[in-house]
């Protein structure tokens, strides 16, 4: 159960880096724009962090359930602006700045977010 833990919580740092990678690679870009990086990166993390919930859920681990929930709330916030701008050829700078700012909360969450006696 451990290595499929591990497994799990490297895809959603996985997913995390590609989104954050594919809003860093457009700022300097003029016009911004949804791109593939930035779909499949936040897909990846809210798919393999609600998988990696359910494991520490089926195992001995103590789950800190309001950070699950800013950290799936957040997570799906980010994943519906991504979805729903996915086949405009310009997104405002705004909104990129917002994309970017989520993404930058999530990961903050995850890694200041105390935690409770070892919980996740």
């Amino acid at each position: 159960m451990e290595i499929l833990r591990l497994v799990l919580l490297f895809v959603h740092i996985l997913g995390f880096a590609a989104l954050l990678g594919g809003l860093l690679a457009q700022a300097r870009e003029p016009h911004k724009r949804v791109n593939e990086l930035m779909r499949d990166g936040a897909g990846t993390a809210v798919l393999a962090g609600i998988a990696l919930v359910g494991v520490l859920e089926a195992g001995d681990t103590d789950v800190d359930h309001a950070k699950i929930g800013v950290k799936l709330v957040v997570g799906l916030v980010i994943l519906g602006l991504v979805m729903a701008n996915l086949r405009k050829e310009r997104i405002a700078q705004g909104l990129w700045a917002a994309l970017l700012g989520l993404t930058v909360l999530n990961i903050a969450v995850a890694v200041f977010w105390s935690p409770a006696h070892g919980s996740y």
